[in-house]
């Protein structure tokens, strides 16, 4: 089975990011129209995730063998991966505009202030966070898929980053502007391509070098092409 610092450490980082973003959103609301509406919607959109963790993740942990969880979960990390990295390479290519918290921020401010009679402020608060959260909770049960042991790491990855960013947003009341969100993003994305690719060559009976060790090795290769396609976009892109 993968180390499980790798394990929680993807999670850690892909929950951060996503953490961010709904800090973000999060923030606008208690800024436009209270911190209870706000804090009332993130509490009810992190219970509504916890619950989709506790229920889907024990019982796939439980379903099958750990060929046929690698067999079925390898091809999806590289999918769901193959997204996060694809869109990281167009922003540092220039294809795609960088988020930017600080102005989603005011938008978001802006947009809220705009409802006079308060109506939108728990749904907004509480759809931040559920969607922002919901591709971390399918991030912690794939991997919870291999075993109840992977499934603690990956939840414990995904519980520290809320702790830490959640502490930080009560703490400094502002957003997250200037986290490198992009770049962690990028990282993710070949965690999670490098992680599929392993599992699903286990599955399939790759005996690879050096054991866990070759994951490093794939993610560092990953991360070379992701490297050479934002400069070959970059190139292909029109400048403005």
């Amino acid at each position: 089975m993968t180390n499980g610092w790798v394990l929680g450490g993807t999670t850690f980082l892909a929950s951060g990011v996503e953490c961010v973003e709904a800090a973000t959103i999060v923030l606008a609301v208690g800024y436009a129209q209270g911190w209870r509406v706000a804090l009332v919607g993130a509490a009810a959109a992190s219970a509504a995730l916890a619950a989709i963790i506790a229920v889907f993740g024990p019982v796939l942990a439980n379903a099958a063998t750990l060929a046929k969880i690698q067999l079925i979960v390898g091809p999806f990390l590289i999918a769901f991966g193959f997204v996060w990295l694809r869109k990281a390479v167009l922003r540092f290519a220039g294809r795609l505009r960088m988020r930017d918290e600080q102005a989603v921020f005011e938008r978001e401010v802006t947009r809220l202030r705009e409802d006079r009679e308060r109506r939108l402020g728990l749904a907004v608060a509480f759809q931040g966070v559920f969607v922002e959260g919901l591709e971390v909770a399918v991030i912690v049960v794939t991997f919870g898929a291999a075993s109840l042991r992977a499934l603690a790491w990956s939840a414990g990855g995904a519980a520290g980053a809320v702790l830490l960013v959640g502490a930080l947003a009560l703490t400094l009341h502002k957003p997250f502007a200037r986290v490198p969100e992009n770049a962690m993003k990028a990282v993710v994305g070949v965690m999670l391509v490098s992680l599929g690719t392993f599992w699903l060559g286990e599955a399939v009976g790759v005996t690879w070098w050096g054991g866990d060790a070759a994951l490093f090795v794939i993610a560092v290769a990953y991360a070379a092409v992701a490297a050479l396609a934002v400069s070959v976009v970059r190139r292909l892109t029109p400048s403005r």
